[in-house]
């Protein structure tokens, strides 16, 4: 809002005004004059003379109020809703490019899966990545909320397809968990984490970690186990051998 005042020896000129930036290409302004003639006499009206300095900027605030406000306000919503609606599109084709994604994976996760079971080495029995609140919700009820249930995605197929031949799982630190194969984005602009079920060795355990987070499973191999699954891989390639001879 700003003012601009005049001079004369026979009247009082000024102007109110104001503005708001309505997008970045258009703006609404709003420019009130008001002139006051100052009469060479001893009477004067109050009345008229206060009249005259409150209605412009009575009028001002009205309007700021009643016009320019709340077409401000309308446009802010319809442009969140129009945001809103372009980024459920987007991630709707994501977890659609993610599906297709998995069903790729899904022969050779399968296959690797069977062989850890027989090995009793590391298998995924459930894998889920989205947005951390979904988590929290978790921990409190053990099962994700419906409400949330949309911004998290199952990502087991992926992870068991990513478990190596010793039995190990690595997802590096630094790396978007996202732009994994098989994994998408569920709740974009919000912080997510990863939370994983497996087996190993016959104990059941569970981790989270953060998006940017390193992802190292099973963390500590004890010796026995280690032996044991050895073991399975000497007796797994003598039946092969034996197999062959036959």
């Amino acid at each position: 809002m700003g003012e601009e005042i005049e001079k004369s020896s026979t009247a009082l000129e000024f102007e109110i005004g104001g503005g708001r930036k309505i997008s970045d290409f258009s703006s609404v302004r709003m420019l009130t004059s008001v002139g006051i003639q100052i009469l060479l006499s001893r009477r004067l009206n109050a009345l008229i003379a206060t009249g005259a300095m409150i209605v412009p900027s009575s009028l001002y605030f009205l309007l700021k109020t009643f016009v320019v406000k709340p077409f401000y306000l309308k446009r802010e919503r319809q442009k969140a809703m129009e945001k809103s609606e372009r980024s459920s599109a987007q991630v709707r084709e994501a977890r659609e490019a993610a599906s297709k994604a998995q069903k790729l994976l899904e022969n050779v996760a399968t296959r690797k899966k069977n062989k850890q079971m027989e090995r009793n080495g590391l298998v995924i029995t459930k894998a889920i990545y989205g947005n951390n609140k979904a988590f929290k919700k978790r921990n409190e009820s053990r099962e994700v909320e419906n409400d949330l249930a949309s911004q998290v995605l199952d990502v087991t197929v992926p992870l068991n397809f990513l478990v190596d031949d010793s039995g190990q799982l690595k997802l590096h630190r630094g790396v978007k968990k996202s732009g994994i194969m098989g994994f998408c984005d569920p709740s974009p602009e919000e912080s997510k984490q990863l939370y994983v079920e497996y087996i190993y060795g016959g104990q059941r355990c569970e981790v989270l970690v953060d998006d940017y987070d390193e992802l190292l499973i099973p963390q500590e191999v004890p010796l026995i186990l280690l032996l044991r699954f050895v073991h399975q891989c000497n007796v797994s390639a003598k039946g092969a051998y034996d197999a062959e001879r036959e």
